[in-house]
């Protein structure tokens, strides 16, 4: 059974995380990045900042070494998905640590998935992905989440969703990581669409339309890049994307919304504290899809307005696209 649980970064996720393996019952670690910021959490037992009005249980050990959460049995990533590679590639990773990755991104400049990432700059780390509908307050105020736990090795996910496991707080075991992961990226672009179309005040049934037809793209890359197409029909997936795609608490869409009432995206994420991941991803899904002769014409729409183009010529693209078949 795995007890000591180490968590790199200590933003919404990560602390929610420490908190919910604390809650089950691991010794855990809870690496923050600045010297200054792990001093103060471990001062005031809260981030105040990312995660306000939930206390950081004591027996939590935060710290500023990234070696003492590596000194764990499993360790929980949850950097941004643009720094996993500078952050993790200079580090002693040790062999038997598991490598939990709770983070959700295509890297920009190689088209990788995390996993695909971390495989590449850890080798030997045994490699999860953790991912599902779950806002970081919910989970960490013990309201009931539902989470996907997948690895190759499907008796690491089997281990690591134990480990993790409480009656409100239910991790399900998968083995198709690959799927898992780019169900958790491609969803943060499509919500931001969604936003984009309520926040212009074109109604929810057309939300509804784009949230469908954006999970078939979701599922089409997902085949074709190696994953399983059901998987893009479960946890890390439809649930996700319903999650992100319907919730004013989520980042992507949230800014989605304020880009659709005309705001610019450069006044928006100044006032954010924490990383909307789906603007860094837009651009590399849309790239990855083409690679793989994907059609995700939801997601290309919005990399073009992320990049400045016109809201209202995008949606007319789409809106003008041919009418066929469903499936």
């Amino acid at each position: 059974m795995i007890r000591r649980i180490g968590i790199l970064g200590a933003g919404a996720w990560g602390t929610a995380l420490a908190i919910l393996a604390e809650r089950a019952g691991a010794e855990v670690a809870l690496w923050a990045r600045r010297a200054e910021q792990a001093e103060r959490l471990a001062r005031e037992r809260e981030n105040a900042l990312h995660l306000p009005g939930v206390g950081i249980p004591r027996p939590i050990r935060v710290t500023a070494a990234i070696e003492d959460a590596l000194d764990a049995e499993a360790v929980l990533i949850a950097l941004p998905a643009q720094h996993l590679r500078e952050v993790l590639a200079p580090l002693p990773w040790p062999r038997e640590t598991a490598a939990v990755l709770a983070v959700k991104g295509i890297e920009r400049e190689s088209l990788r998935s995390m996993p695909e990432v971390m495989a590449e700059i850890q080798p030997r780390a045994p490699l999860a992905v953790l991912s599902g509908p779950s806002f970081a307050g919910d989970a960490a105020r013990g309201l009931p989440t539902a989470v996907v736990i997948a690895a190759r090795d499907l008796a690491l996910a089997e281990s690591l969703a134990r480990a993790l496991a409480t009656p409100a707080f239910r991790p399900y075991a998968s083995d198709d990581p690959l799927g898992v992961a780019l169900g958790g990226a491609a969803k943060n672009v499509l919500a931001i669409g969604c936003g984009i179309v309520v926040g212009r005040g074109l109604g929810e049934n057309a939300r509804a339309a784009l949230l469908t037809r954006g999970l078939a793209e979701l599922a089409r890359l997902v085949e074709a890049a190696g994953g399983r197409r059901e998987t893009a029909t479960g946890l890390s997936g439809a649930g996700d994307l319903i999650l992100t795609a319907t919730s004013g608490q989520s980042r992507n869409f949230s800014l989605g919304e304020a880009l659709g009432r005309g705001r610019a995206l450069a006044e928006i994420l100044a006032g954010r504290a924490g990383v909307t991941e789906g603007v860094d991803s837009a651009a590399a899904v849309a790239a990855l899809a083409r690679r793989h002769g994907v059609e995700m014409p939801i997601s290309e729409a919005v990399t073009a307005v992320l990049a400045g183009g016109d809201i209202d010529a995008e949606l007319h693209r789409l809106l003008a696209r041919p009418l066929r078949r469903e499936s």
